[in-house]
């Protein structure tokens, strides 16, 4: 006690000199630009103050197509990820690689295309589109062959071992999607293909 005694007494002895503030004084320390004014003028001086709430964290429409963006490249990538794995096993028992497997549905949809015009699909140069062929070829998948009128064009046919092999990994699709449409109403559905098929339009212009 004794030394909270000795304690208290310094403390008051310390703030002695301190005079209490007056309300005008305290408003002027608040707000500097209201030093002069009077009456309403110092209260509207002290709201122009408030700029309302702050706007740093309000997003932006471009801000929020980036979000979203970000959202759907999670999601296209687990997909695909998901797409990849699947794939590989269905590939794996006919030693075709994710290369060759997207060149041979181009040849089904179309008897016959050329070497240059398979090239310009897959995006290769002639040269690598005839090695992922000939890897094909010797498969069985495809057959080469000469054009009747010009006999520098190579043809390509894809064989039926191919085709049997593209048509059951395409019905394995289509069943897993009609899975995923039963989950979907029936207007979801219908904006599910529009919007893909404008993807599919994008994609196919670029």
């Amino acid at each position: 006690m004794f030394k909270y005694g000795i304690s208290e007494k310094r403390s008051s002895q310390r703030y002695q000199h301190l005079k209490p503030i007056s309300h005008k004084a305290l408003l002027r320390t608040l707000n500097p630009l209201s030093v002069g004014l009077t009456g309403n003028a110092r209260i509207f001086s002290l709201i122009a103050l408030n700029t309302g709430m702050p706007t740093a964290f309000e997003r932006s429409p471009t801000d929020q197509i980036r979000a979203d963006a970000e959202r759907l490249s999670y999601i296209v990538l687990e997909m695909q990820r998901c797409f990849v794995l699947r794939l590989c096993k269905q590939l794996a028992p006919g030693n075709v690689s994710f290369s060759q497997f997207f060149l041979l549905p181009y040849p089904d949809q179309k008897e016959v295309l050329t070497m240059t015009a398979i090239a310009q699909k897959m995006g290769h140069t002639t040269a690598a589109a005839s090695g992922l062929v000939a890897r094909l070829e010797n498969l069985g998948y495809v057959v080469r062959s000469v054009a009747r009128d010009d006999r520098r064009k190579v043809m390509v046919c894809i064989s039926a071992k191919s085709s049997a092999m593209v048509r059951r990994i395409r019905e394995e699709m289509v069943g897993n999607l009609m899975k995923i449409l039963d989950h979907l109403t029936p207007d979801e559905q219908k904006a599910w293909l529009q919007i893909y098929g404008k993807i599919y339009d994008y994609c196919q212009s670029k």
